[in-house]
């Protein structure tokens, strides 16, 4: 398991984090599945009885020349947003630079990978774009609000997803067609959405109140208040949510009740940033604070009680964001979530296409901008890798299968 964070010193950090045996009495750790609801990410980790992690730093990735803005992880690839307008891509499995993708004009303000084949990225200008990991072509670019896009979430599914901007707008697409499918007007400018693990329900963070949403009726069904300015969100269970602010302190609500279920403190200054990864039956939070420390805390079953410290890491610099990325051995199946059919966010809404999403992006090829990479390891003026020779073999194909049709009329 590794923890990455980026940085205002213009740093990426990676440490890797695992039980300790010997710390632990010697008690085994077993493999099993979990999954990060948060980025839709799946893999291989597991722990039952080790209570304490040890962690290794393993890189440092310094590429970019202003402060990381945000960060995304897929079974493979970290890339990571920055302040100076460039998407930067690293190997998670050779440790190398994989180069930049340039598009945007504006900090880049959320990156959401979904599966293993898109990512989703968004902006200060405004813009919302698909990328094709395979070749890391810009698929798909739509200006999704007049200011600047703040954050974005992608239903579990893949077939939905939800924007918010500085125009005062929640926006909902439909990644299937590629469109806009639902545009809300909100009181004022939203900086955090966030969909339950289940797609049920999301929330929406306007400064330090936290409005819930049921799926079924696109409306407010009860809003949390935090203390201070909430900085990051993440789901524990489909009814509760851990929620940080501009303060030391981790706070749990459910959703159902709006009340407070338990608050610690979680660092010496500000988080910044968490993730929140189901282990087996034991749900485990990451989180990151402008003290410089990444901290691993194991959840308890009753969500009342504190959550007891695994382990914690200090990089020495200012966090701004924050991923976990897990090396998932040979052979090991790539893991979607399944196939659920979201129900409509309002009846104004156009009903959302049964096709799989990974066709989304492949949709309305005429539109595709011209990708500008940089750094990935051919000229950017030349058409992407692939490209040719994919008619090639369509053609060969069709070749063959005239062929075969000969032989069978001749005999």
């Amino acid at each position: 398991m590794e923890l990455l964070a980026g940085s205002y010193e213009q740093v990426l950090f990676g440490f890797t984090v695992h039980p300790d045996p010997e710390a632990n009495g010697g008690h085994e750790v077993r493999l099993d599945e979990r999954r990060d609801y948060r980025g839709g990410r799946h893999g291989v980790f597991g722990v039952h009885a080790a209570e304490k992690w040890t962690s290794v730093a393993d890189f440092t990735h310094h590429t970019h020349t202003a402060s990381l803005s945000a960060v995304a992880v897929n079974s493979r690839f970290v890339v990571t947003g920055s302040k100076d307008e460039t998407i930067h891509i690293y190997d998670m499995k050779k440790k190398i630079d994989h180069g930049a993708l340039v598009h945007h004009n504006g900090t880049i303000t959320c990156l959401k990978f979904y599966g293993n084949r898109h990512l989703i990225s968004g902006a200060e200008d405004g813009l919302i774009c698909v990328w094709d990991v395979k070749k890391w072509e810009c698929l798909k670019s739509v200006k999704a609000h007049k200011g600047h896009v703040t954050f974005l979430s992608i239903h579990p599914s893949g077939k939905l997803a939800l924007s918010v901007g500085t125009d005062k707008t929640l926006r909902t697409w439909n990644l299937v067609e590629g469109r806009s499918a639902f545009i809300k007007n909100i009181k004022r400018n939203a900086h955090i959405v966030e969909w339950s693990p289940s797609g049920e329900k999301y929330v929406v963070v306007i400064l330090n109140k936290i409005d819930v949403y049921q799926l079924h009726t696109a409306s407010v069904s009860g809003t949390i208040t935090n203390g201070k300015r909430v900085s990051s969100v993440t789901f524990l269970s489909d009814s509760i949510l851990a929620v940080a602010g501009d303060e030391e302190v981790v706070r749990f609500f459910d959703c159902e009740s709006l009340m407070c279920l338990c608050e610690f403190k979680a660092h010496e200054h500000r988080v910044k940033d968490m993730i929140s990864v189901e282990i087996l039956e034991h749900r485990v939070l990451v989180t990151a604070s402008s003290d410089g420390f990444i901290k691993v805390w194991k959840l308890k079953q009753n969500k009342d009680v504190p959550p007891s410290l695994l382990c914690g890491v200090n990089t020495q610099a200012r966090l701004t964001c924050l991923g976990v990325w897990l090396d998932r051995r040979a052979n090991t199946k790539e893991s979607l979530p399944p196939p659920a059919e979201p129900s409509p966010v309002s009846e104004e809404q156009a009903q959302i296409s049964k096709k799989e999403s990974a066709a989304v992006v492949q949709a309305e090829a005429a539109s595709r901008p011209d990708p500008q990479t940089r750094g990935l390891g051919s000229d950017s003026k030349k058409p992407a890798r692939g490209r040719s020779l994919g008619s090639n073999k369509k053609r060969k194909v069709v070749e063959m299968l005239e062929k075969k049709k000969g032989k069978k009329k001749k005999i």
